[in-house]
Parts: C-alpha cells; structure tokens; sequence
C-alpha cells in the first residue's frame, strides 16, 4: 500500500466540481491510502467524502512564515507520498511542488502544468471548461476517468429532517440572491420581482427560501423570503447541500450554491453575467441549467421566471 497526496484547497463551487476527478483518483487507487490537503473551511466537509482516507489541514499562512512551512512539509515528507494530484493548481501548490519533488513529472505530481499538452500554452489551456482541464490531467497521468466529467455531490449531504420541520418545509424553492462584495457584477438585481412572480402564479403551492452565509444573514431582511437558519447560525455546507438537492427549484447568482446545485442533480437556473461563461466553469447538467447575458441588470425577472414556470408546471 501506498500514500496518494490529493491536494484541493476551496472554493466551495470548486469542492464541489473536484468531486468526480477525487472519486478518480480513489478508485484508481484502489490498494493506497489517500489523503488529502484542505484548508479550514472544507476540513470537516471531506472527512465525510467516502473516497478520502485521511484529511489534513493546511492553514495556508504565508510562505514567509517559515516555522508553519517547515512543520507542513514535514507532515508530508513522513507520508513518503508516491504520487501527489494537484486539483488546486495555483501558485501556492506549485510553490509546494517545488518543495516536496522539484524534479517531478506528471508521473509523480500531477498538476494541469505537468500535464500540460505540448502544444499548447498553460493560458490557452486554462480557457478549456474546468471539468475538461480535470479530465485531461487525470488521463496524461494514467487514470481512467468515470466520473471527472460527471461530478457527484451527494456525499456531502446530511439530515435536515429537524430544520426542515422547523420551517414547515416540503415544497420548496431555494434562491441564492447573495454574492461576495467585490463581485457585486455577479449579483442578479431582480430576486424580488422574480419572487412576485412566484406567488402570483403558485400561491401558496411553494414555500420561497434563502439560505444565507454567516456574513449574508443581515442582508435576507432585503429579501422578500424565509431565511433558513440552524439556531439562528447559518446553515454549515452539509446541511445546506440537503436543503439544495430536497428543493423542488433553485435559482442563485454564479456562486459556490450554483455548483453545489449542479452537482447535487438539482433542477434550477444560474444567472451569469460577462464576467464568464457557463460553459467555462462547467455549470450546466441534466437539470440544472443557465441564462447568460452581457448585463444582469437587463435580465428581466420575467425571463427568468419563465424558464423557471415551464419545468415546475
């Protein structure tokens, strides 16, 4: 038996799109143990993932804090890795490469760089949908790949029974209006005109819902919904992942909840904007879907509702 490094540090879109390339890699490696390297947010998250044998965590302090460094790498050169995938590929993980195995190929670190084919250049590469970059490295590095392009979410799911009975919750549709404040060009400026829509048409027939992050929960008191909480905290991502995939329809802003809905089979729509497109970050499944448009501001709530009305009808 031997160790395999996975190392994948966020962010929570992302964890949710590795989700496919991690069951891989594990069922390649059917006779090794495979650890992997998180950061804070998702260390609790992976311990449940059924493919993952241990996880680690790194606090991702500086590079200069060379005390902090020192005790990681030593953590890692006990394990005497035999092959390290790289499913962050960043700047940092290279950083870690250069530490661990300067002189490694991708038959012994895996990273879309190592992997990288001959003629093309890492930004040309890099233009390729995300789930098609994971697929490529994994096969360069000799895998076979089921599930890379078909990413299963489910593992992270959890009982809710208690919250949803709470809420009063069967029927349910789940709406991510929030976004990061520095990419407020994300965020689809008509949630309450699509929630008009709504109760218009449906009545009562469906139970409007947010589900916000722990700094979002002040801003649901502009959101003509119920905010979903667990003893007035935000939802952790287990939870939330049940809350999303028992829904009957979500509707989010190109944010981490989006991804998650994607890869939970979740029916619903994402709006995305200029700042990319759908196709890039691989968002589009069987059931869940996306509007894309050059200005969010001039999507209109009708729109989207109509998209919307035609598969819950």
């Amino acid at each position: 038996m031997s160790n395999i490094l996975i190392i994948k540090h966020g962010s929570l879109g992302d964890i949710a799109q590795a989700s496919g390339a991690i069951q891989d890699i594990s069922e390649n490696h059917k006779d090794d143990y495979v650890h992997l390297l998180t950061t804070k947010p998702y260390f609790e998250l992976f311990k449940k993932n059924p493919f993952i044998h241990n996880v680690i965590l790194d606090k991702r302090l500086s590079k200069f804090n060379l005390i902090y460094l020192y005790l990681l790498m030593r953590t890692l050169k006990k394990l005497n890795i035999k092959k390290v995938y790289d499913l962050q590929n960043s700047s940092r993980t290279k950083f870690y490469k250069n530490i661990l195995l300067p002189k490694s190929n991708h038959n012994t670190w895996s990273s879309s760089e190592t992997t990288l084919p001959t003629d093309t250049s890492k930004e040309e590469f890099d233009k390729n949908p995300v789930l098609i970059r994971f697929d490529h490295q994994l096969k360069k590095s000799g895998l076979k790949t089921k599930n890379t392009m078909i990413p299963n979410f489910n593992w992270s799911c959890t009982n809710i029974d208690d919250i949803k009975n709470d809420y009063e919750l069967n029927k349910y549709i789940v709406l991510f209006p929030f976004c990061s404040a520095h990419l407020d060009l994300k965020k689809w400026p008509y949630y309450n005109e699509l929630i008009d829509h709504i109760k218009n048409q449906f009545n009562d027939s469906y139970k409007i819902v947010v589900a916000p992050g722990p700094s979002e929960i002040n801003d649901t008191i502009n959101i003509n919904a119920i905010s979903i909480l667990n003893q007035n905290k935000a939802l952790n991502i287990s939870q939330l992942s049940t809350l999303i995939k028992e829904s009957a329809y979500v509707i989010a802003n190109d944010t981490g909840p989006a991804h998650m809905s994607a890869h939970l089979g979740a029916k619903g729509l994402a709006l995305f904007g200029k700042h990319t497109t759908a196709f890039k970050v691989s968002i589009e499944r069987e059931n869940f879907k996306a509007i894309q448009v050059d200005d969010l501001k001039r999507l209109s709530a009708k729109k989207v509702f109509e998209r919307m009305y035609s598969i819950l009808i």
